[in-house]
């Protein structure tokens, strides 16, 4: 069977870096578009802006002025209508549920989805921040800013949370024995440079997006917008994982294929829209158009309206 290709782009992405960043949602969107239908498309999005810019982004169509060309491009009967597809990540949930995945025996969504919501008044939002900065410390070999913590004196972190009474500090006192658990993490990290890290979302973005297009059992070739987390190891990776599904990957540069730009201001938007409604303010018009393109297998703790109660495994 010929594979189609899926063009895709991300918005957020800053590695494993998850907490202190300048974002706090990831978005990594999937197109299927022909050549002719995304360039028709582009042409159409700079023709109702009227930028005289060389290159459109997603905040040209994020600004107010531009409202009905954004509303146009994800309306039911817009140009992405099943043509779209977008996986999100919450990055600090993402973050506790790589928490009490790796460290708690046993560990679930559920439980993770009970720490995030519990943990900040739990232990105050900056001791909180403060323990989730520090856990994913420990798993980066390398950390490139912020808190710097050696294992030890996590899990010394961990003690001391872990006696403060109730449910969040129940969940913490299960992490007591995952010392061990990261030592091993750690040192499959050194020694194998095609490993996904934890706290990278990409690749489970990634990974959703294939399934999605190829769920009717058709292979999916991903025409994705140039990135240097998808290493040739991870890539082959993917293509363990994945099987038949994926049948190959190519990098291009956004600016030369319309399908790729297409993919990068649904990325961009939908991650501005997600984390607006993460916070709090979001636009209630804007989060319905986007709820429908969203994979339910996104990493989203049900915060908000975008996804409201999710109680399934976004792994």
């Amino acid at each position: 069977m010929r594979p189609v290709e899926i063009a895709c782009d991300e918005s957020g992405s800053e590695g494993e870096n998850l907490l202190g960043g300048e974002t706090d949602v990831f978005a990594h969107a999937g197109v299927r578009m022909s050549w002719p239908e995304a360039t028709a498309c582009v042409r159409e999005i700079r023709a109702r802006i009227g930028s005289p810019a060389e290159e459109y982004k997603a905040n040209h169509l994020l600004r107010a002025k531009h409202r009905a060309v954004l509303e146009w491009l994800l309306a039911p009967d817009g140009p992405l209508d099943g043509r779209g597809h977008v996986h999100l990540t919450g990055k600090t949930f993402f973050a506790v549920r790589a928490a009490v995945s790796l460290l708690a025996e046993q560990g679930t969504d559920a439980m993770a989805r009970t720490l995030h919501r519990t943990g900040p008044a739990a232990f105050g939002a900056a001791r909180w921040q403060f323990f989730l900065t520090a856990f994913t410390s420990v798993l980066r070999l390398k950390p490139r800013r912020g808190v710097t913590t050696s294992p030890p004196e996590f899990f010394a972190l961990v003690e001391e949370l872990a006696r403060i009474p109730g449910e969040a500090a129940e969940i913490v006192g299960r992490f007591r024995g995952g010392a061990e658990r990261v030592a091993a993490y750690r040192a499959r990290l050194a020694g194998d440079p095609g490993l996904v890290p934890v706290l990278d979302p990409l690749v489970p973005a990634v990974l959703h997006t294939v399934r999605h297009f190829s769920d009717g059992g058709t292979p999916v070739a991903l025409v994705h917008d140039e990135q240097l987390a998808l290493t040739p190891e991870r890539v082959l990776q993917l293509k363990a994982t994945l099987g038949p599904r994926l049948a190959d990957v190519r990098f291009v540069d956004s600016r030369a294929d319309a399908r790729v730009q297409i993919a990068d201001f649904l990325a961009g938007v939908a991650r501005r829209i997600a984390s607006d409604d993460l916070n709090g303010h979001g636009d209630p018009r804007l989060t319905s158009l986007l709820r429908v393109f969203v994979d339910a297998g996104s990493v989203w703790d049900g915060t908000g309206s975008l996804l409201p109660g999710l109680e399934r495994d976004g792994g």
